[in-house]
């Protein structure tokens, strides 16, 4: 499930098929203390409506102006604000910052078909990365999947849109990243709302209902059934975290193996050195190979001598946001 402002393509196809007009803003470049990375994306309405950002509120009321204008005339626009910019100083871009912003009116004259929005969105609705190629200068534009371009691919890994020099902007759909938690435990009642804060599509996966109760983790998504079974229903992927906190071995094993099984891209468990360590020589007996076990981060969490179940929450989510943008 995405937030609403991750949601721009989705949003701005609705108000298309609704007969409102919709138009996407889309940041392409930035120099210096730009307020927003390439990437970043603000969806207008045809009577005005907006959701996202592209500068945190400095140049959006620029933005939205030309987005009505491009609904009109059809043309794309391609808008620079910065500080040697008397107009950027008029909409309070006053950041430090340059910032080129991608204007592109949906279905009309130059800009992004339905077509190609309506492909996009069903991608991201079945978690399929797609990266959004656009010709600045012919304003050809296609999808691109993982392993079509190994250039793009490096993209996908880092989550990483932008152009390179005198190249095509290569805007980056990655699904929404994802943490699967096992254990309802205390530290898990501090994680769970930090890791929606980060924002992941947290999941709670506990069998033992008293533990994993609404009274308990109020607002949160929880899953009563085994580890391994409720992982195989919600599916593992790339985007997927994990994170084992019961340091019961029927219940973080099961979660462990099927973790170590696919292409997760971070693995912690809780537990002391020696809990580690038996749980090293179970799963080698059951046939896991080093290379395997070497994935898992244990004790789970940087180590910041972290002592209540908050800042043990804080040592995880930093581990996490470690392994997602250092590797």
């Amino acid at each position: 499930m995405r937030a609403e402002h991750d949601s721009i393509p989705e949003i701005a196809l609705a108000w298309h098929r609704e007969g409102l007009g919709a138009a996407i803003a889309t940041v392409v470049e930035t120099w210096g203390s730009a307020p927003r990375q390439p990437g970043s994306q603000l969806a207008i309405s045809g009577d005005g409506q907006i959701m996202g950002s592209v500068s945190g509120g400095c140049v959006e009321g620029a933005v939205v102006d030309e987005a009505l204008e491009a609904l009109k005339d059809g043309r794309n626009r391609l808008l620079t604000f910065g500080v040697s910019d008397d107009t950027a100083f008029a909409v309070g871009l006053a950041c430090g910052g340059t910032i080129r912003v991608l204007v592109e009116p949906v279905g009309v004259g130059q800009g992004m078909t339905e077509a190609l929005l309506a492909d996009l969105v069903a991608a991201r609705a079945s978690r399929a990365p797609r990266a959004c190629r656009i010709d600045l200068d012919t304003w050809a534009r296609d999808l691109v999947a993982p392993g079509q371009d190994p250039g793009i691919d490096a993209r996908f890994r880092a989550d990483r849109s932008g152009r390179e020099e005198g190249g095509p902007f290569i805007c980056i759909h990655n699904p929404p990243l994802r943490m699967i938690v096992v254990g309802a435990v205390h530290i898990a009642q501090a994680l769970m709302p930090m890791a929606r804060a980060c924002g992941y599509d947290a999941t709670l996966i506990d069998p033992r209902e008293a533990f994993a109760s609404p009274a308990r983790f109020p607002g949160e998504r929880l899953v009563h059934d085994w580890p391994d079974e409720a992982m195989a229903a919600l599916g593992l992927d790339a985007r997927t975290a994990v994170v084992t906190l019961t340091h019961d071995a029927k219940l973080d094993d099961p979660a462990i193996e099927a973790a170590l099984a696919s292409d997760v891209f971070y693995l912690g468990c809780l537990g002391s050195t020696r809990t580690h360590a038996k749980r090293l020589e179970r799963l080698a007996a059951k046939g896991f190979s080093e290379a395997q076990i070497a994935r898992i981060h244990a004790p789970v969490g940087l180590d910041i001598g972290a002592k209540s179940p908050a800042e043990i929450a804080v040592s995880v989510m930093a581990q996490i946001t470690l392994r997602l943008r250092q590797g």
